[in-house]
């Protein structure tokens, strides 16, 4: 997808811990200083409706398929509501986590059928685009990568956690391998961040990979 002719769609993702949330406000001064129009957005969440249900999500009790279908229905209200239309009007649309965060986490982590998961998404993310067909996805997808151990680490210094944020370390590593395999099942859309980095490490990836497709063009 051109930036310059039509909006584009970019996804952070990765296991809490992973760093990414301290990166995202970054990106979105530097590709506004490039003369974008940025939305800036989350999941769960984004719209009124969407943030309701993640205060479900990440505080009640509830089995993997209920999660997997709370966050889809949510996902889609979010798409028509914010990512779609910011994508019509040319803007640079910026997602703190999107589907594939509901393959790590319901899919490898919960152990969800990774098919049900697949099914899911064809369900609720076809019909925004010119062709109805298609399933929506990003067109960049950062994902950052850490070992599980290290994202236990800087969760234990954390806030209080959420309920997934509390999951063992085994819950993170299987997220972690639920993100690998949607970047092996569709390679062309991720840029793997190594967020064991330091901090200015993380950013100049974060800079290479969203500079590789024209976007900051013109930043200062």
């Amino acid at each position: 997808m051109a930036a310059s002719k039509q909006g584009f769609f970019l996804s952070f993702e990765g296991i809490d811990g992973a760093g990414k949330s301290s990166h995202i406000d970054a990106l979105a001064r530097a590709l506004r200083q490039a003369g974008r129009t940025v939305t800036l957005t989350r999941e769960p969440g984004g719209t009124p409706l969407a943030e309701q249900v993640r205060t479900l999500l990440l505080h009640e009790a509830m089995d993997a398929h209920t999660e997997a279908l709370l966050a889809f229905a949510a996902r889609r209200h979010h798409v028509g509501h914010v990512i779609a239309p910011a994508l019509a009007r040319g803007e640079v649309v910026i997602s703190d986590r999107f589907a594939d965060a509901t393959f790590a986490y319901q899919g490898a982590g919960r152990g969800l059928d990774w098919s049900v998961l697949l099914e899911l998404e064809r369900i609720t993310l076809s019909g925004f685009g010119l062709n109805p067909d298609a399933v929506l996805k990003p067109d960049l997808t950062l994902w950052f990568d850490l070992p599980a151990a290290t994202a236990a680490q800087r969760l234990a210094a954390a806030r209080v956690p959420d309920r997934f944020e509390a999951q063992p370390e085994h819950f993170f590593a299987a997220v972690a391998g639920g993100y690998a395999r949607r970047c092996a099942e569709d390679g062309a859309r991720f840029a793997r961040i190594a967020a064991d980095a330091d901090r200015p490490g993380v950013w100049q990836q974060v800079l290479a990979a969203v500079q590789a497709h024209g976007l900051l063009e013109g930043a200062a």
